[in-house]
């Protein structure tokens, strides 16, 4: 494991998996700029790193993130950051290789916009998702508002926003924004399931389909689906061809994974 930032956020390799754990539990894993600036560089050495294939993002003992650092807000030293811009924004733009968010407790404000940054949301039983900024004037200029109707659709992401109100991970589930939902203190290690499951997988296919359901949203109906078909060629011409005789040959049948 390596520290950054004077050990606000550790980053572990498990294979092809990498794991980055924001560590300021005594403020709930609230980010201060050094912090969400921090996460934006070690992404970024995730997604150059061709060893690695699949990111989980999660918070120490007990918290993913409550947001900016209100301390830090106060002192009105970072009123001009934002976590979606481009001076190392972390949640700026979404990344060529998938990101997992492993959430315990709570995710809220900006640690909410953290959350739907990620592919895929694991949330413990524990997990509370919410805007909570909402309650002291606090703007959400951090790709939420953007990433968060694409996730749970428009009317439930502005309950979500205009309320603050509090969603618990059962809610969380059953509206979408959590993915998996497991017992309190085991969704770091269901998303590590998860990651070292999509790590597994023939790269190539899974990457361009996932690249066409990020990108489809920029484009009309027909121009996407020509995206989608262009984007599928070099897995069309790589390893499916393979993959189908393996199939013919009886491997993967009744859904089982290799």
């Amino acid at each position: 494991m390596t520290e950054h930032a004077n050990g606000k956020v550790l980053v572990d390799h498990d294979g092809p998996v990498t794991i980055v754990s924001i560590n300021r539990p005594q403020v709930k894993n609230a980010c201060d700029v050094e912090t969400v600036q921090t996460l934006h560089d070690v992404f970024a050495a995730f997604e150059a790193d061709d060893e690695a294939r699949v990111a989980i993002l999660t918070g120490a003992q007990g918290a993913f993130c409550a947001g900016a650092d209100l301390a830090e807000l106060a002192s009105g030293s970072s009123l001009h950051f934002c976590w979606a811009g481009k001076d190392r924004g972390a949640t700026r733009r979404r990344l060529s290789k998938p990101v997992i968010a492993a959430v315990e407790g709570y995710a809220v404000a900006a640690g909410l916009a953290l959350a739907v940054w990620c592919d895929l949301r694991v949330a413990a039983a524990t997990a509370v998702f919410g805007v909570f900024c909402r309650r002291f004037g606090g703007p959400m200029p951090n790709g939420c508002t953007v990433r968060l109707p694409r996730i749970v659709g428009e009317s439930r992401a502005l309950d979500m926003l205009m309320t603050g109100r509090p969603v618990d991970a059962d809610e969380a589930k059953l509206i979408g924004l959590a993915d998996r939902l497991v017992p309190a203190g085991e969704a770091l290690a269901a998303a590590t399931e998860l990651a070292r499951q999509l790590a597994g997988f023939p790269q190539t296919a899974m990457l361009s389909d996932r690249a066409s359901t990020i990108s489809q949203w920029d484009y009309e109906e027909e121009e996407a689906i020509d995206r989608e078909i262009a984007g599928a060629q070099p897995a069309m011409k790589g390893h499916f061809q393979s993959g189908a005789g393996s199939f013919v040959d009886g491997a993967g049948r009744h859904g089982a994974f290799e």
